[in-house]
């Protein structure tokens, strides 16, 4: 791709651990990609150098739809001035989300006049993660490997703390949010192939069909997303297109795109860390909590949750000074927000769960402010984004694969100390259950169990 040319595909993800877990699948497809943390301005795309994929890290699902607007409308511009043929809205792969925080139907109203085509492609499934759409309704596996689950009966995502999962049928999911005229296109079309595929499309989009405002494509398994790639490429081609899921969306255009000719493979494997890592983990999932339980080569730190959701200072500080003393001392510190026997009930005492992530975001920095690291590891999608907020940096480029849906990164600042920086983001829900240790051993395996 000439220097010149636009990226193929400009993707915003409404949480970081998203953002990233894209940014990887872009760059194991062989595809220059780097994520950026705000919408840059033409000196950071300078130094960027030329893309095939840019990305840009948010946090819309934590937003209610007036900030949604106002977050997404730079992106917007930047797609049209960009030139590129994909503007992807990267959602959870749950596709978890509200009328009033984090709403798919929002960010659509505030994208879709940056694009030619009049419709919205929505891809459904994430089969690399555990996630199937069959029939227009959403599955999903608990934990990796685990059983799968319909969403609106899923252990964890019906009772999401923000934004449960009340509904399977993503039609009626979306439509709630005020996306109407959704248009499901099942599996059994791209299962037959690409020509199938378009043609289902080409239905769904007849005049005669009624008002088909986005089309949502079913995906059963990962052969499908090459069709729907092909499809979605070749519509892009003629005119610049919404598009709408997780991951996959990616995943599925970069086979119809094709890996450059001049690029080297990105690296899959973990090394291990230089020096002590800092793990704080957000998240509340059950995932996680197996995860916590299986770092057996880190000192755990318990945080006091209710005021550090305060925002009480003296608490901050003290916390912020143990890890740091722990870390200086050689020894890798695992933060956990939350013990799993004080998760926050319904009534009074509830801990407010986006004032807990913006809280975390604040003792990652004043830890890292105290003890400079190599190496840090945050689980928890919300906690994610307010803790990269919070740092000194610009953006993240692609390191290793910590195993699917989360992906070890490279932090981008103009600050020499956090420069170089390796980061892992993860969802509650993503990685396997030892993800922990490998991020501070590598690949050649977890320490021995004493």
């Amino acid at each position: 791709m000439p220097a010149t040319q636009a990226p193929a595909i400009v993707y915003y993800g409404d949480d970081f651990t998203g953002a990233t877990d894209t940014l990887g699948t872009a760059a194991r497809a062989g595809l220059r990609a780097l994520l950026f943390l705000k919408t840059p301005g033409a000196a950071r795309l300078a130094q960027a150098g030329p893309l095939d994929v840019l990305g840009i890290a948010g946090a819309a699902r934590a937003m209610a739809p007036e900030a949604m607007q106002a977050e997404l409308a730079p992106v917007a511009a930047l797609f049209r001035s960009l030139g590129a043929r994909v503007l992807h809205y990267k959602t959870c792969s749950t596709f978890d989300s509200a009328p009033h925080i984090g709403s798919i139907g929002a960010a659509v109203r505030a994208l879709r006049g940056a694009v030619e085509q009049p419709w919205t492609a929505i891809v459904g499934g994430q089969p690399n993660i555990g996630r199937h759409c069959l029939f227009g309704n959403l599955f999903a596996a608990a934990g990796a490997g685990g059983e799968v689950f319909r969403i609106d009966r899923h252990p964890t995502m019906s009772r999401h703390p923000v934004t449960p999962m009340h509904e399977a049928d993503l039609r009626l999911h979306l439509a709630k949010q005020g996306l109407a005229g959704v248009r499901s296109i099942p599996f059994t079309a791209a299962s037959q192939g690409p020509d199938a595929l378009g043609e289902a499309l080409r239905r769904a989009l007849r005049p005669d069909a009624g008002n088909t405002e986005a089309v949502l494509f079913d995906v059963a398994d990962a052969p499908q997303l090459a069709a729907i790639g092909q499809v979605l490429w070749a519509e892009a081609r003629r005119a610049p297109l919404l598009a709408v899921g997780p991951s996959s969306v990616v995943d599925a255009l970069a086979g119809a795109l094709g890996t450059r000719s001049d690029a080297q493979a990105a690296p899959r494997h973990v090394a291990p860390a230089r020096g002590p890592v800092l793990v704080l983990a957000g998240s509340l999932s059950p995932v996680t909590a197996r995860q916590v339980a299986a770092a057996r080569s880190f000192d755990t730190v318990w945080l006091d949750a209710p005021r550090l959701a305060q925002r009480d200072a003296a608490t901050l500080e003290r916390h912020a000074r143990d890890i740091a003393q722990g870390l200086a001392r050689g020894r890798s510190m695992l933060a956990c927000t939350l013990p799993a026997e004080e998760a926050p009930t319904e009534g009074d005492n509830k801990v407010d769960a986006q004032a807990l992530s913006r809280a975390g975001g604040d003792l990652l920095a004043r830890v890292l402010a105290m003890a400079p690291l190599q190496r840090v590891g945050i689980a928890g999608g919300d906690t994610s984004s307010h803790a990269v907020q919070a740092l000194d940096a610009w953006g993240l480029s692609y390191v290793a694969d910590m195993g699917a849906g989360a992906s070890l990164c490279r932090v981008h600042s103009d600050d020499a100390t956090l420069d170089g920086t390796e980061i892992m983001l993860k969802g509650g829900q993503m990685g396997a259950h030892d993800v922990f240790e490998r991020l501070l051993h590598g690949d050649a395996g977890s320490a021995p169990l004493s």
